[in-house]
């Protein structure tokens, strides 16, 4: 990578910028000569149909960090979710959890409305207490509709009112072909949608927002306990999701199944760095839907690398003009990620700060002074910001008077 500082003016920079230029394309010819050419391993998108073969008829496979969408498959086709939809239902739950709104010590006393649930539960009865955490780990390990809705009623006072939010966070996260009805996903009405593309959108703001999720999702078997009136007993938690035992890289994240949605899992895993979220819908059932999971996977694994710089590097002040100090200390505002797809050789992503020779006082802390730009053979790959990382007032008269005092007292 080649990292260079190019400032918008000045002539004596100009000079420094051409001699630089001229070193580099000196030493790049070098080692030309006695290096051997890079083969690129590039995936045409005209093989990837030939490269993943599905049976589910929706499906999409997106790289967590970036959000880049990296195979799809009539990703915006509208479908049932069944339990996909607990996603949302414990993103709203983690959302409450980071407010203070809630703790994982709270606990939770369940309704007759929540105990009335059917399909996948946990088998919650009426007046029971659970703590957060616990019935996090009813939701995300065992599907329990029942623990789903007791979490509802306990952040929002009722199912509705966070199912309403439910929608609300959608519109939020740009899902244009999702609405809810329910909190667990039980609902067979046409009106309680998603897509794959969605459900791969809700699914990223969980785990890049709350990567604390996977201490729930990669669990495969825990017993929890009931206390009720007729005393206490063990009750075992299993995993719906096969794809821990199945794939060694599985981190989560959520099974669905009911005779409208048929069979839909929304399958995370991370191997050498990148995260994946592989969305397969309504396939035909349970062992095809994790099947094509794992083709998704594999396949996003043999094309995808990732390109990171944190920007922790030291950059020097820039200089400030009219200000009570003659210089300001920079800094990149975030780290750089960029995911390719085509067997780029990522080691020649070349790296330019432009910024000001120097910059008219006032500045604030945060401010933007330039940006760093990121190319790969002559193509601008993403930049980032680079923020003053301290304020300078303007200089007044007494400031002035300072420098010329110190000036003559040196």
């Amino acid at each position: 990578m080649l990292d260079r500082i190019r400032y918008n003016g000045g002539k004596r920079a100009a000079q420094k910028f051409f001699f630089r230029k001229l070193l580099s394309l000196a030493l790049a010819a070098l080692l030309a000569a006695g290096t051997p050419a890079v083969k690129l391993h590039a995936q045409e998108n005209g093989n990837q149909e030939a490269a993943v073969q599905l049976s589910a008829p929706a499906a999409l496979l997106m790289e967590a960090s970036t959000g880049t969408v990296v195979y799809e498959k009539n990703a915006d086709v509208p479908c049932s979710p069944a339990s996909i939809t607990k996603i949302m239902t414990l993103l709203l739950i983690f959302e409450a959890l980071e407010k203070g709104d809630i703790r994982l010590e709270d606990e939770v006393m369940t309704s007759a409305h929540a105990q009335s649930m059917g399909g996948s539960q946990v088998f919650l009865e009426e007046g029971e207490m659970q703590t957060v955490d616990t019935l996090i780990k009813c939701i995300a390990v065992a599907s329990g509709n029942d623990a789903a809705v007791a979490m509802a009623e306990f952040i929002a006072g009722s199912e509705e009112e966070f199912v309403s939010r439910m929608n609300e966070k959608a519109q939020e996260l740009g899902m244009k072909n999702t609405h809810f009805l329910d909190c667990c996903g039980l609902s067979d009405s046409d009106d309680h949608h998603t897509s794959a593309r969605d459900v791969a959108v809700m699914a990223r703001a969980l785990v890049t927002g709350y990567p604390r999720i996977f201490d729930y999702t990669t669990i495969w078997m825990e017993d929890i306990t009931h206390t009720t009136g007729r005393g206490s007993s063990t009750f075992t938690l299993s995993s719906t999701n096969r794809l821990l035992k199945q794939y060694q890289w599985a981190t989560g994240l959520k099974t669905g199944s009911t005779s409208k949605a048929k069979y839909c899992v929304c399958a995370t895993a991370e191997k050498n760095g990148i995260q994946l979220i592989a969305v397969i819908m309504t396939a035909p059932d349970y062992k095809t839907r994790f099947d094509d999971a794992v083709t998704l996977l594999n396949y996003g694994y043999s094309v995808c690398a990732i390109y990171r710089d944190e920007n922790g590097e030291t950059l020097p002040d820039l200089p400030i003009a009219g200000g009570v100090k003659e210089t300001a200390g920079i800094a990149c505002g975030e780290p750089f990620v960029w995911l390719d797809t085509k067997g780029s050789d990522l080691s020649m992503v070349e790296k330019t700060l432009n910024l000001p020779e120097e910059a008219q006082a006032p500045v604030e802390a945060g401010q933007k002074a330039g940006e760093a730009v990121y190319r790969l053979n002559g193509k601008t790959l993403g930049t980032v910001n680079v923020i003053y990382t301290e304020s300078v007032a303007a200089a007044g008269l007494k400031d002035y008077l300072k420098k010329v005092l110190a000036y003559f007292l040196l």
